[in-house]
């Protein structure tokens, strides 16, 4: 395992719910990790870890690598990989996500 990927799995596994997004929670900087944060809003979301992508271009290649998953924003919880904003909006729509994020 290279350095960045070493790095993006310290990151995934160090929280219980880890988001990958472009901006912050509270400024996000583009649509989709807009959503993202509404839904886990949604879903009473408390501690939530953001990583902003656009801080590290290194991060930003490398996570896409990483859970073989071309788009960001992406979800883990409990280190496991979730899903992008669509994912995530489908599993909100049948309560899958909560009882995820609930467990």
């Amino acid at each position: 395992m290279d350095d960045v990927q070493k790095r993006i799995d310290d990151l995934v596994k160090s929280d219980r719910v880890v988001l990958f997004m472009k901006g912050t929670a509270q400024f996000p900087m583009c649509g989709f990790s807009g959503r993202a944060i509404q839904v886990l809003d949604a879903c009473g979301v408390e501690k939530l870890t953001t990583v902003n992508v656009l801080d590290d271009e290194a991060v930003r290649q490398g996570i896409k690598q990483y859970a073989n998953w071309p788009t960001i924003p992406q979800l883990y919880v409990n280190g496991e990989f979730v899903g992008g904003s669509d994912i995530m909006t489908e599993m909100y729509q049948s309560g899958e996500l909560q009882r995820l994020l609930a467990a």
